[in-house]
């Protein structure tokens, strides 16, 4: 699915740092025109692409490319990660040596993704350089909530000093290609069973409410065997998914009914129950949703 992050003509791009306690999950897989760099300040995150599953954890850079369909599956509760997007024209303007070449590919070989582990000095500047970047933005609760871009929303990234903001993001992509040549490579990723690829998509797309038994014979294996090889090759059990994606879709509704209460949006989301909804909703977030959602209402209004 290819998705449009609606970048005014006045950026190049945009970033924001993303936390798994403010965040809600993003779980479609999609690409998009722009180049995105990612940075793994604290905890864990786990990508799909191209079938094959890639966690990554502090210090890591990933570079997901223009072609290359990604999917978000899981976050550890302490995750904390930059997002950065960079627009075709400045990859373009700023890319024209041979040594910038690989920047300017709309994928990589194979469909993996490019990633390294930055050395503690190269990572401690890269995130200087970023936070800097983010003073002038819009504050981060909002930008959390919005995914940075704004999901079906009429949302827009917004910056204090856009030629400061394109200079310096000009300045990151350079340095960032230089830092992923120095860096340390990782394990190889995991190649995903095709019932394990096809569980992630249609969870993603229709099955937030359906049984384990159902989305079992829609891969084509049995509900046990999807569990085990799910949790074998994913690192989360199923369930603990199927529960990301409800709120994803919680969230979802929110955005399209905020008239409805919570425990109408948390059943349309496919939880079982309220208590059960409550109980992933603190666990994934740290607060009740009532708190979490008084704290965004007022975020929005400030």
């Amino acid at each position: 699915m290819r998705v449009d992050l609606k970048i005014s003509r006045r950026y190049e791009g945009f970033l924001f740092l993303a936390e798994s306690a403010r965040n809600p999950p993003l779980l479609q897989s999609h690409h998009h025109a722009e180049l995105e760099l990612n940075l793994v300040v604290s905890g864990s995150i786990t990508v799909v692409a191209g079938g094959q599953r890639y966690t990554f954890s502090k210090r890591t850079l990933l570079w997901l490319f223009p072609a290359q369909e990604h999917q978000l599956v899981d976050r550890t509760p302490d995750a904390r990660y930059y997002v950065v997007v960079f627009k075709p024209g400045l990859i373009h303007r700023a890319c024209r040596s041979p040594g910038y070449a690989g920047l300017r590919q709309p994928n990589t070989e194979g469909g993996q993704v490019l990633h390294a582990i930055l050395e503690p000095q190269s990572f401690d500047l890269t995130r200087r350089i970023m936070d800097e970047l983010m003073h002038g933005s819009i504050d981060s609760d909002v930008l959390n909530r919005e995914a940075g871009y704004g999901v079906a929303s009429d949302f827009r990234f917004e910056h204090g000093d856009p030629d400061a903001l394109n200079a310096g993001l000009h300045h990151l992509l350079l340095l960032c290609w230089k830092f992923q040549g120095r860096g340390i490579g990782q394990k190889m990723p995991v190649s995903l069973h095709p019932a394990v690829t096809k569980a992630l998509a249609l969870l993603a797309e229709e099955g937030w409410e359906e049984s384990l038994g159902w989305l079992a014979r829609r891969c084509g294996v049995s509900a046990p065997y999807l569990s085990k090889i799910f949790r074998q090759q994913m690192g989360v059990p199923l369930n603990r998914y199927r529960n990301t994606v409800r709120m994803r879709r919680f969230w979802e509704l929110r955005k399209a009914a905020p008239a409805q209460t919570l425990a109408e949006s948390a059943y349309a989301a496919g939880f079982g129950s309220y208590a059960q909804f409550y109980k992933i909703f603190e666990q994934s977030y740290g607060s009740g949703p009532r708190e979490i959602l008084s704290a965004q209402t007022r975020s929005g209004a400030s």
